[in-house]
């Protein structure tokens, strides 16, 4: 039992006590912010609790100051908040706000962005689209985390909507590039890693619950024909770094202890800063919707190189970590072609359309679109840990 009056809040539900996701929302004209818990279908205002540990990191409208205080305050927090909902008698100050009547806001402030390319499948998929008279994987692949720095300012916060990007591209039957908006808008389901705690360097696989805070879902919107065009030699541009999505709600990576599962073994040894530690893949099953129809469901467990790897490998050459950086997973895709992570998958390039409810077919992205992800994971005690959606909406690019 609990003093919490919401039929969607209890260990049965994605949202119970066992997940007790953290977020920055604001409730009427003034848009004041504050940062709070989510209950079931409510917030729960921290802001108005007293006596919680850490009280002074939790008032001034985002998650920064309680990103920077380290593993031991998290914990302390979180432990207090598990015997505040599931108590009997409701807190003096309590304040819970339905979902339907917060507006939810960026929830920390995003440093550096480094995006993965960490799942085996969807890497084999797109050297297949791509480059199909060479080997799909690239020789490096089974010996590091491959990745790339992104765009912080360009990170938003799920529900914004999607400016189609414009850019450079050069369609196969033409001659020389084109400049315009981009005709092959994808999306990319991935998983994001918070970090927080002390600012480090070279940081082994085994600290990795130091400087993680918590998970939220990301959506990597891509441009691909923009990406085709300028990706090589150094990679990823203008067909990312024009919109990344951020969930609104952070799920602290302590409510994932009984979701830690083994990754695949390389086929060869690892060098000595990726290998050994507990296992920190994720057995998160997540959910990709397209104008309201599941398209596909990837799954986080064949990933094949977990959250303290790409931490490790991110920091090993001397790069610090700091409150506030986030890394992504890069595209969460299985072995089938409704488990894969984008578009450029399902459609195999654009050439198999997929059907959408109503019998409306599609290959890339339209204006007016929507996409929605979710995901959840194996809680304590046969519950279901929950994540926030990550969506967005796209509309036309500017004119001119």
């Amino acid at each position: 039992m609990s003093w919490i009056p919401d039929p969607a809040f209890g260990p049965e539900h994605p949202f119970g006590p066992q997940t007790l996701p953290y977020g920055v929302f604001s409730t009427g004209p003034d848009g004041f912010r504050s940062v709070g818990v989510r209950v079931g279908d409510h917030v729960l205002d921290l802001s108005a609790l007293p006596g919680l540990p850490g009280q002074e990191l939790l008032v001034g409208g985002g998650l920064d100051a309680l990103l920077a205080a380290g593993r031991d305050t998290w914990a302390r927090l979180r432990d207090a908040l598990t015997d505040l909902v599931n108590a009997d008698d409701e807190p003096q100050g309590a304040q819970l706000h339905p979902l339907a009547s917060v507006r939810m806001h960026l929830p920390f402030t995003v440093g550096d962005y480094v995006d993965f390319y960490s799942s085996r499948n969807h890497a084999e998929n797109v050297g297949r689209i791509f480059r199909p008279d060479a080997e799909p994987l690239l020789p490096n692949w089974t010996h590091l985390p491959v990745g790339y720095h992104g765009r912080a300012g360009t990170i938003v916060v799920s529900g914004t909507e999607i400016v189609r990007p414009a850019g450079q591209s050069k369609p196969r039957d033409a001659d020389e590039p084109v400049y315009g908006p981009s005709r092959r808008l994808d999306v990319e389901a991935e998983v994001g890693f918070v970090c927080g705690g002390p600012v480090r360097s070279r940081v082994p696989v085994d600290e990795v619950e130091s400087h993680v805070f918590g998970v939220a879902l990301v959506n990597d919107w891509s441009a691909r024909d923009i990406q085709a065009w300028e990706y090589q030699p150094l990679g990823p541009f203008l067909g990312k770094s024009f919109a990344t999505s951020l969930a609104a709600w952070i799920t602290p990576l302590a409510a994932l202890a009984d979701a830690r599962v083994e990754l695949a073994k390389p086929p060869h040894p690892l060098a000595s800063y990726l290998d050994g530690g507990q296992p920190w893949g994720l057995d998160l099953s997540l959910q990709v919707s397209w104008n309201g129809t599941v398209v596909t469901r990837p799954p986080f467990a064949t990933m094949s190189w977990s959250c303290a790897q790409q931490l490790a490998h991110l920091t090993v050459n001397g790069a610090t970590v700091r409150p506030g950086d986030l890394f992504a997973s890069g595209t969460v895709s299985g072995p089938s072609r409704d488990q894969v992570g984008c578009f450029l998958e399902l459609t195999w390039g654009g050439r198999e359309p997929v059907t959408l409810d109503g019998g409306v077919s599609r290959t890339f992205l339209e204006d007016g679109d929507e996409v929605v992800i979710t995901a959840t994971a194996p809680g304590p005690s046969g519950s279901v840990v929950g994540f926030g959606e990550v969506a967005g909406r796209v509309v036309p690019a500017p004119a001119g």
